[in-house]
């Protein structure tokens, strides 16, 4: 702060000025620069009533103070420009069923809010190591507990999953009611009747 100091103040010629502009009290403005010359162990201005001027030392530390704040202000541009603008490849695995009209929906509002990022999605049903192969994201369905893992997972929403027959074999054989019931139908024929969806 005191470098910001010094530069308004050369550069307006006038402590009441640099204090107005930098939202800060003349004399907190003043101890700034006492503050600094006491560090440097040197006068970095000549004052008077009327006038100020820097000297030798005040005149070399002063460029070098402009240009390190003007390098300074282009970086935080930059850090707040490339803040704003979300670009870049976002490389998503996911398994086989979430190409469904849903995840579609979700993508295309994701590409429309960003539209700088390039979606690179492989969709499989293995499990991926994400460091190895250079996933940034995978997104699985847990069941029971959340998996032990050494990356990051965040529960997004629950997923239903229905286990469904056709009309007719189920109106034949009947509906079952338990997940027990289960094993007498997934026989023979009727294990290519039933499909999770």
């Amino acid at each position: 702060m005191s470098m910001k100091v010094l530069c308004r103040l050369v550069e307006l010629g006038s402590f009441v000025a640099a204090a107005e502009q930098l939202n800060l009290s003349t004399a907190m403005t003043s101890k700034h620069v006492m503050h600094l010359e006491r560090n440097l162990g040197t006068r970095l201005l000549n004052r008077s009533s009327r006038h100020l001027s820097l000297t030798e030392a005040g005149t070399l530390y002063y460029e070098q103070c402009r240009e390190m704040l003007d390098n300074l202000e282009m970086v935080e541009a930059a850090v707040r420009r490339s803040a704003v603008v979300v670009r870049g490849v976002l490389k998503i695995t996911a398994p086989v069923w979430f190409a469904n009209p849903l995840f579609t929906k979700a993508l295309a509002e994701y590409r429309s809010r960003y539209p700088d990022i390039v979606l690179d999605l492989s969709l499989n049903d293995r499990i991926v190591d994400l460091v190895e192969e250079g996933f940034d994201l995978a997104l699985r369905v847990v069941h029971g507990s959340e998996p032990r893992s050494s990356l990051l997972t965040r529960r997004i929403c629950p997923i239903p999953f229905l286990l469904v027959g056709s009309s007719d074999y189920l109106q034949k054989n009947g509906h079952p009611k338990t997940p027990n019931e289960l094993r007498t139908y997934a026989t023979g024929t009727a294990r290519s009747q039933f499909y999770s969806i």
